[in-house]
């Protein structure tokens, strides 16, 4: 198994590099078409190589000269088989994240919440990995308040890392219903972005496909890079709908993303949030 997960880590890291190349050839091809369109004189470092480039432009197809894109591979499943979500918390959690991590389990179906007891990281991605896990979830706190999770796609990455704030739980919210295990219908809204569109796409492979008569429905909202989190159940009479909130309800805010596994400290950033720069308030990235 190990042997297995090594050599296809190799095959995907290969395949991000070459990715890396053609999308720079793409590049130099662009720039060359857009003086030769305009009739400006051809860029200065693109000189020495404007022949060559001209020879292979003019064997490619439109239609195929897409730009390949290993993020590709990290959800190809997605759709085709149930994820297989693990909810664990940091070590020695109080009282209140671990009540916390079993509201937070409930969220997705047929998950698992695991007590995080001694394991390290590098542990828990190899148990992961043995079983077929797609995501591991962990749920971080500060003085007893859940103050973080961290979204890490088996095998190979994504990890997102979100921080969280305003947790309500469900025995906090007055009157909240029970929760359904029926799969639920997921809302996005304001994701606009293409940082928007990745973040959108991590949460939402979280969970398997909804059938229509699902009544149950979970929303996340985006608000000047704040994610509102709600999660409801409803019931329609005639025209008439009637939502009940289930709960629990918190905000989250992106703070990284890493393409590799969250045990991997040598990864590659892909976003980073950069909150001290002084175009920082100015800046809406989602």
């Amino acid at each position: 198994m190990q042997r297995r997960l090594a050599r296809e880590r190799r095959e995907f890291i290969f395949r991000k590099a070459k990715e890396q190349q053609e999308r720079s050839q793409h590049d130099k091809k662009r720039r060359l078409k857009e003086a030769m369109e305009a009739g400006k004189p051809i860029p200065t470092d693109l000189r020495g190589e404007a022949v060559e480039l001209k020879r292979k432009m003019d064997f490619d197809d439109p239609d195929t000269d897409k730009l390949t894109d290993s993020r590709d591979d990290e959800y190809r499943m997605a759709g085709v088989r149930d994820p297989k979500v693990v909810v664990t918390t940091a070590r020695d959690p109080s009282s209140r994240l671990k009540a916390f991590a079993k509201e937070f389990k409930l969220l997705f179906p047929e998950s698992q919440r695991l007590n995080r007891g001694g394991y390290v990281l590098n542990e828990l991605v190899r148990v992961c990995n043995a079983n077929e896990v797609s995501d591991l979830v962990i749920v971080h706190e500060h003085r007893g308040e859940p103050d973080g999770v961290v979204i890490c796609h088996l095998p190979f990455g994504p990890t997102a890392s979100f921080s969280m704030s305003n947790v309500v739980m469900r025995h906090d919210i007055p009157g909240a219903g029970t929760v359904s295990e029926a799969y639920p219908h997921l809302i996005f809204d304001n994701f606009k972005t293409a940082l928007g569109e990745r973040v959108s796409n991590i949460l939402r492979f979280l969970f398997p496909v909804p059938k229509d008569e699902s009544k149950r429905v979970m929303t996340f909202s985006n608000r000047d890079d704040y994610i509102s989190f709600r999660h409801h159940t409803y019931k329609q009479t005639g025209k008439d709908v009637a939502l009940e909130e289930v709960g629990p309800r918190f905000e989250m805010k992106l703070y990284s993303i890493k393409l590799g596994t969250i045990d991997q400290t040598d990864a590659e950033v892909e976003w980073v949030s950069k909150p001290y720069m002084n175009t920082a308030k100015k800046k809406r990235h989602m």
